[in-house]
């Protein structure tokens, strides 16, 4: 039976090994040994993958809102002058509309988080078992598939509903100060019965083949440069080799450097995503006559550096997220199995 399971890293990576302990056998060999490993319980993953999911996003939103101001700006290009960069977007957002303004489409966040760990667990889990081998073993290029499977999995159940309402949400330039200024959508379960009874439900899944593809290259990415880093890291500490784990600070490490490599393999997909994700309907539209009109507008008014507007603040978002997402997530669990008097005693190895 495989020993692998998913770790709800954001973006990020699965695949990871749960270590027991316990396992030794007779022969007083650890993982080597025949023993049956017992797997962490899927309500435990659940559970911290949601607190850590939200503590993420607690601590990291704000960069996401800043991220699509400047996906989305155009205006000051068509003035001539030169675009506002991050710290600027993120002064000019907090002094119009309040610092509260940073975290406009933080509902929406919240309530995708639990549905979106819940799919990606299942469905790797799923996929993972279709790859494996009779006797239950899995190579490493078949759990990166299975990562890819689930990436795009929840791209189309859970993510692209979440973000079209996300970005309606953090497009608004509202102040949150005056109540005079009432905005489009109040909040995210109204943005959501408004664009569906003005536009339709299909708008809600606008972008989706982007956004599969932008989550399904995240996990690749990251997944790929995290396994290759921690294998040049072993060789350089043997001390570490009979094990296969590294430190936590040098896993944080690791996990923060192959998470800032995902945005960049990806900017003009996510940047597009957002400008379609957007805009309103347009009668008579196909997804493929959006995603030209889109992409041709920005290269012909904006430049190809158009493509990587954001790239900063979302670096800066997905690589400490990463940070946040493990520190947390291990600290419930521990928490979890605690309350439950398990013994499971499991650490991971990834």
């Amino acid at each position: 039976m495989s020993t692998s399971t998913s770790k709800p890293f954001g973006g990020g990576r699965t695949g990871d090994r749960v270590v027991l302990p316990s396992t030794k056998g007779a022969s007083g060999k650890g993982n080597g040994g025949g023993g049956q490993k017992e797997k962490v319980p899927l309500s435990t993953h659940l559970i911290a993958g949601g607190v850590a999911g939200m503590a993420e996003a607690l601590v990291c939103h704000p960069l996401d809102t800043i991220k699509v101001r400047m996906q989305l700006s155009k205006s000051r290009k068509a003035r001539g002058l030169k675009p506002l960069g991050f710290f600027a977007t993120g002064r000019q957002i907090a002094a119009r509309e309040t610092p509260l303004g940073l975290y406009k489409g933080l509902g929406a966040v919240f309530s995708g988080i639990v549905p979106k760990m819940a799919i990606r667990f299942a469905s790797f889990e799923m996929y993972k078992g279709w790859l494996s081998s009779p006797d239950g073993k899995i190579t490493p290029s078949a759990t990166f598939l299975a990562g890819l499977g689930a990436g795009a999995t929840e791209a189309v159940a859970v993510v692209t509903p979440m973000e079209v309402i996300k970005i309606r949400l953090q497009a608004q330039q509202h102040s949150l100060a005056d109540p005079l200024d009432i905005p489009r959508y109040r909040n995210a379960a109204h943005a959501a019965f408004t664009i569906v009874r003005e536009e339709g439900i299909r708008t809600l899944y606008r972008g989706v083949s982007l956004t599969a593809l932008r989550q399904a290259t995240n996990q690749g990415v990251n997944f790929t440069a995290y396994q290759q880093f921690k294998k040049w890291a072993i060789e350089f500490q043997p001390r570490f080799a009979e094990t296969g784990q590294l430190p936590s600070w040098q896993t944080m490490i690791l996990g923060l450097v192959s998470g800032a490599m995902g945005p960049f393999s990806n900017a003009p997909i996510d940047t597009i995503k957002t400008r379609i994700q957007k805009a309103s309907h347009v009668p008579g539209e196909t997804a493929m006559s959006r995603l030209t009109k889109v992409t041709s507008e920005m290269f012909r008014n904006e430049g190809a550096a158009a493509f990587y507007k954001g790239i900063t603040p979302r670096v800066l978002r997905v690589a400490p997220g990463q940070a946040i997402v493990f520190t947390v997530y291990e600290r419930v669990k521990k928490i979890i199995d605690a309350a439950k008097g398990s013994t499971l005693g499991a650490e991971y190895d990834e």
